[in-house]
């Protein structure tokens, strides 16, 4: 009896490590933060009337592959960062940075679904493979170089949600105009730069070492930044409504856009957030409710008054 009590403890041991495995690596690939990729859906969106089940499929499809590759990013970033990310109050608790989930099993598993996720897209389209590719490249090179490069490491990640939106065409194989792409383009810029704000005040004097970039940041630096970029989006919006072929009426909608972006600077100034622009979207009704009365708006604009 003495001799079978510890092998059944270790057999109890290793079934609990098989339950929690999956539960981790669906952890590590950072579900809350998929919300980002949700502008995939912008391309379905703007070209309503292409909606099909055969449209609406490659969407829904072309958000998890999107998902998937981007978790594989995260991973390596989190193996990379591991070390720093255990200075940082709340990047601690991620799985790797934990100690819960070993970076070889975290890389072996990344290797599986990067693989057969861009399989899976060259089945919907060619071209959807070769821009998840420079999507993974693109953030490859941000977790070991371009997150270190002042300036840089914020228009990496606004050239990320660019490739989303240009995927969000591809999937269902239809073109975007210039404006959109290009008020994506300052938009994610806007959002990055609160990002980076946020880590600034919340780190304090600890910044260097979580990231070294941010030693090269001020708060008045980035305040300014925000400024033009805050600028520059509302007017290259405003421009994109009036001039996107589509209808004039979609200039109804600026009202909506200008809310969420004087918003989401009063959550950033006054309310302390910022810092993951998914966790901020669902959990301020306010700014929730006006992104979805924004794709009720543009929907219904775009089938009556078109």
């Amino acid at each position: 009896m003495a001799v079978g009590i510890p092998n059944e403890s270790r057999r109890l041991m290793s079934e609990a490590v098989r339950t929690a495995l999956p539960m981790l690596l669906l952890r590590q690939l950072r579900p809350k933060q998929w919300t980002k990729n949700l502008l995939l859906f912008a391309a379905l969106l703007f070209s309503f009337e292409r909606i099909a089940w055969e449209t609406a499929v490659a969407s829904v499809a072309g958000f998890f592959l999107f998902s998937f590759v981007a978790g594989c990013v995260y991973i390596l970033n989190d193996v990379a960062d591991r070390e720093a990310d255990r200075h940082h109050p709340a990047k601690r608790m991620r799985p790797i940075a934990s100690g819960a989930l070993r970076p070889a099993t975290a890389l072996g598993f990344g290797a599986v679904l990067l693989t057969t996720s861009l399989a899976a897209a060259y089945w919907i389209n060619p071209l959807f493979m070769v821009l998840l590719l420079v999507y993974f490249a693109l953030n490859v090179s941000y977790s070991f170089k371009l997150k270190h490069m002042v300036i840089l490491d914020i228009m990496t990640i606004a050239a990320g949600f660019v490739l989303r939106a240009i995927a969000g065409g591809l999937v269902i194989r239809v073109p975007f105009t210039p404006w959109f792409l290009l008020c994506t383009l300052l938009l994610s810029l806007f959002l990055a730069i609160g990002k980076r704000r946020h880590e600034l005040v919340l780190l304090g004097d600890g910044v260097g070492s979580h990231r070294e970039v941010l030693a090269h940041y001020s708060l008045p630096l980035l305040d300014q930044l925000t400024s033009i970029v805050t600028t520059a989006t509302i007017m290259t919006y405003s421009l994109f409504t009036f001039t996107s072929e589509r209808t004039i009426h979609l200039m109804w909608t600026i009202p909506l856009v200008l809310y969420g972006i004087f918003r989401y600077l009063y959550l950033i100034h006054m309310a302390g957030k910022g810092g993951a622009p998914d966790r901020v979207l669902l959990e301020d009704k306010p700014l929730l409710i006006t992104v979805i009365l924004y794709v009720i708006s543009v929907f219904c604009i775009l089938t009556w008054l078109e």
